[in-house]
């Protein structure tokens, strides 16, 4: 059990941790006090590892360790736990993207005939050919706001559905192999799992690979928040809220507390104050937090 938990830890400071694995860490910890008391060893351990990591940081050039290091010594362990650099959660699949957005990074793309993109973090898109004409992208993940303002017609694909227009602004999330699509202004066709459903100006669908939702009114302003520097949360759990903002943020946040995590929030955070939400939440829910290597912090 100690073992595990130091390989978690060392999950999570090796540049290939992902918000499922945050996630599954939770679970981990959540199944008995034993995991729990494990894993705040672990944490100890590393604690008890960072003067001789700084040392070392100032003295030999940085080096990966496996969990052999981490037993084996402080120097060597604590050399593999400054030396790396985690990414956020996604930031892997769409290598191969036309279009791509890193951590925290917005952009605007123009393409012909009146269509324009603004993709928010971690998004990527491809173009595609259509064999009927007009133009053709997929949103392989992340989130994209769609105008289509010329005379042919748009489709993106986002999972398993399809999305038309031809005069109409839209927003549209592939996120975790669920997808979220809102009509901003005018109206466009989705066609997944045999059905073909309209959305108007003012109406959001979800939809995944098991199953589809209806069609329901939604709060725009919300939606596309982002394009103003800001992230809305209405009523939302706080994991739904710490999930989100590790989009943006470079490193990770893990909540490691599972009834915490179930909490409900009204929020309303600018994305440059994202680099101390941590503090915030530690105040306002009386979480612990504990810093560990490229911006990753727990909150227990």
């Amino acid at each position: 059990m100690r073992n595990e938990a130091q390989d978690w830890l060392l999950l999570l400071t090796s540049g290939r941790a992902t918000a499922a694995d945050a996630r599954a860490l939770q679970q981990w910890c959540a199944q008995s006090p034993q995991h729990a008391e494990a894993f705040e060893q672990a944490k100890l351990l590393w604690h008890s590892l960072k003067p001789a990591a700084e040392q070392c940081q100032q003295q030999t050039r940085p080096r990966r360790f496996g969990r052999r290091a981490f037993l084996g010594g402080a120097l060597a362990a604590s050399v593999a736990l400054v030396a790396v650099r985690v990414s956020v959660p996604g930031g892997f699949a769409g290598l191969s993207a036309d279009y791509r957005t890193e951590v925290g990074e917005q952009r605007r793309v123009e393409l012909e005939d009146g269509l324009s993109l603004e993709l928010n973090t971690q998004t990527r898109i491809s173009r595609r050919d259509l064999a009927q004409g007009g133009q053709g992208i997929e949103l392989l993940e992340g989130e994209v706001e769609v105008s289509s303002q010329g005379a042919l017609p748009v489709r993106v694909q986002a999972g398993n559905g399809w999305l038309s227009a031809s005069q109409a602004r839209f927003n549209v999330r592939n996120i975790n192999h669920s997808v979220c699509v809102t009509c901003i202004d005018g109206a466009l066709q989705v066609e997944v799992a045999g059905r073909l459903i309209r959305l108007d100006s003012g109406r959001q669908l979800t939809y995944d690979s098991r199953q589809v939702g209806e069609p329901k009114a939604v709060d725009l302003t919300a939606v596309i928040a982002w394009r103003e520097q800001v992230l809305v949360f209405d009523n939302a759990t706080l994991n739904t809220v710490i999930d989100e903002i590790n989009r943006y943020r470079p490193g990770m946040l893990v909540l490691l507390n599972a009834e915490l995590g179930k909490r409900k929030v009204q929020a309303r955070f600018n994305l440059n104050q994202l680099a101390g939400v941590a503090l915030l939440i530690r105040d306002a829910y009386g979480a612990k937090c504990t810093e560990l290597p490229g911006g990753v912090v727990l909150l227990s």
